[in-house]
């Protein structure tokens, strides 16, 4: 429920905070006090689009502030959750509207997105009005109160599954339709494409690979001095090595009577020949690496030119070749076995779409039956509001063409006000008052089924009074059994019936400082009991409150207390 509401520069008010209670709170007040501002200002906070207009003159930027206390499995955690915003216990959202128009939001004091606000608003609480309220306007949520009502919510998740798991099925089908008529179109391009590239068989890599040989290639002649003129160092005269070798063998007869003065002099000179002797055979390695081969580099310059010319065949980077080759192959083959996949894929589509309309069959049934249940309700609310010569009914239309995530059914709210006439859209038909009535009928019997926790009413008893006003205070007490329920009203039968009374006042408030500005400020005031039946008596008579309406209103009071 909504446990407190700030707010700070919106229009009139300069700061106000407030607390609510669980049950019913009727906030009334002369027209023009400000209940408006109030409303507005919450519904900046549930995400609707902000306004510079709101901020109050003077003011650099607006701040309302709302509360919420909600059950651990409430929906709203898990949108938060999804979002990746922390949230535990109390719920706050804080939005701030800037006097030059941007605005900001935050969720538990973590910076949120307007949108995500909005989400929340949905189903945090819901403002309802005799000429905005989007469940009855849009036939589109008509569907969505009936499975609210009919507890349908789990079977409607199982029907979107399948639905998408159908819808799955069928587009692997229609791709691999489409793609064997062109295949089958291509038939004589796609054989000869792919033995050219079998012919080829381009490899992952060869490109690179090719050019670095192709590049040593092209430099051997350079590699092959340099490798001579090493060659001649290491080899002298070609006495070079074997005076090396004498000499070592002479010295090492001697070592023993040396005593060990040509151990390091013996060490170093036959660690020189086994290095000559490795240098020799990396220089013959060398050599026959950069071995300068006129028919192998003709190879190679026509292996690239065969890759090349085949990528520009296929508009592709050479890379790119081993997987065209690959796909073209599988082409080719789906074609040679294509019908048998088809069929496959078609016998999978035509059991998804056999299970899906069984379950979608099963939920029209149940979603029937319940729109059935929830018609005779709404008709048992009517009378008492003064509707009881209407008619409500849910008009549900089946069929394979309407079938969708939702179901195969299209479900609009039809009424009609007179006897006799016939049934048409309940937008089209109801006028504004008789709208909020419906709409409270319907509210009644939804009770917590498919509402937000809050439920807040705006001036819906407007043009009604008398036994219709009093039906309505029942009504909208019996709502707050379940909800928390805010009513903006005017009427006295429905003031009394509320647990908390609040008063909305405009008054003109001076400046402190040396010049001194009137200005019009909103204040709201708890009711007590004397206070209370002088604004309910306020109510009965008008701006001169008299005995007999203050004796009224505290009959009013007795008989609903």
């Amino acid at each position: 429920m909504l446990s407190a509401l700030s707010i700070r520069d919106i229009v009139l008010i300069e700061r106000l905070d407030l607390s609510f209670e669980d049950g019913m709170t009727v906030l009334t007040g002369e027209t023009g006090a400000g209940k408006s501002i109030l409303l507005d200002a919450l519904g900046l906070a549930l995400g609707s689009r902000g306004d510079a207009a709101l901020v109050r003159s003077g003011a650099e930027r607006g701040v309302v502030t709302a509360a919420f206390e909600l059950k651990p499995d409430h929906r709203a955690f898990a949108i938060l959750a999804e979002a990746g915003v922390e949230s535990e216990g109390e719920l706050v959202v804080r939005r701030v509207q800037s006097a030059d128009g941007r605005s900001r939001a935050a969720v538990n004091d973590q910076p949120a997105s307007v949108s995500l606000l909005r989400r929340l608003g949905g189903c945090l609480a819901e403002i309802h009005g005799q000429h905005d309220d989007r469940a009855l306007m849009d036939p589109a949520m008509h569907r969505d109160l009936v499975d609210a009502f009919g507890e349908l919510d789990d079977v409607r998740g199982e029907v979107a599954a399948l639905w998408q798991t159908w819808k799955a099925h069928e587009s692997a089908l229609q791709e691999h339709a489409d793609r064997l008529e062109r295949a089958e179109e291509e038939r004589a391009w796609l054989e000869h494409a792919v033995q050219e590239l079998e012919a080829v068989a381009p490899q992952e890599g060869e490109e690179e690979q090719l050019t670095a040989r192709r590049q040593l290639m092209m430099n051997a002649e350079r590699f092959a001095e340099a490798l001579d003129d090493v060659d001649k160092a290491l080899a002298g005269d070609g006495t070079q090595e074997a005076s090396l070798n004498a000499g070592l063998r002479k010295l090492e007869r001697r070592q023993a009577d040396a005593s060990g003065q040509l151990d390091g002099l013996i060490g170093a000179l036959d660690r020189l020949v086994v290095e000559m002797n490795t240098a020799k055979g990396a220089l013959e390695e060398a050599r026959a690496t950069f071995d300068f081969d006129a028919r192998e580099q003709a190879d190679i310059e026509e292996r690239l030119f065969a890759l090349r010319d085949l990528a520009r065949k296929h508009r592709c980077q050479i890379a790119q070749l081993p997987g065209v080759a690959d796909r073209l192959t599988q082409d080719l083959a789906n074609l040679q076995d294509g019908q048998g996949h088809l069929d496959e894929l078609r016998a999978k589509s035509d059991a998804a779409r056999k299970e899906y309309f069984a379950k979608a069959e099963a939920l029209s049934a149940a979603r029937r039956a319940a729109a059935g249940e929830l018609d005779a309700k709404v008709m048992a609310e009517l009378g008492p509001l003064k509707l009881e010569k209407a008619r409500f009914l849910s008009d549900v239309e089946s069929g394979d063409s309407i079938a969708g995530p939702h179901g195969i059914d299209r479900l609009e709210f039809k009424v009609a006000t007179n006897p006799g006439a016939e049934a048409g859209p309940i937008v089209k038909v109801a006028s504004g008052g008789e709208l909020s009535r419906f709409m409270l009928a319907l509210k009644v019997v939804l009770a917590a089924r498919g509402s937000a926790p809050t439920l807040i009413f705006d001036e819906i008893d407007t043009g009604i009074g008398g036994a219709t006003a009093d039906a309505m205070g029942q009504r909208l007490a019996r709502l707050s059994d379940t909800l928390q329920v805010l009513s903006v009203t005017h009427s006295p039968q429905v003031a009394v019936r509320a647990a908390t009374h609040m008063l909305i006042t405009k008054m003109e408030e001076v400046s402190e400082g040396e010049t001194a500005d009137a200005r019009l400020v909103t204040r709201v005031t708890q009711l007590q009991a004397d206070s209370r039946r002088e604004e309910v008596a306020r109510m009965l008579s008008g701006a001169s409150v008299t005995d007999e309406a203050r004796a009224q209103a505290d009959r009013l009071m007795r008989d609903t207390g």
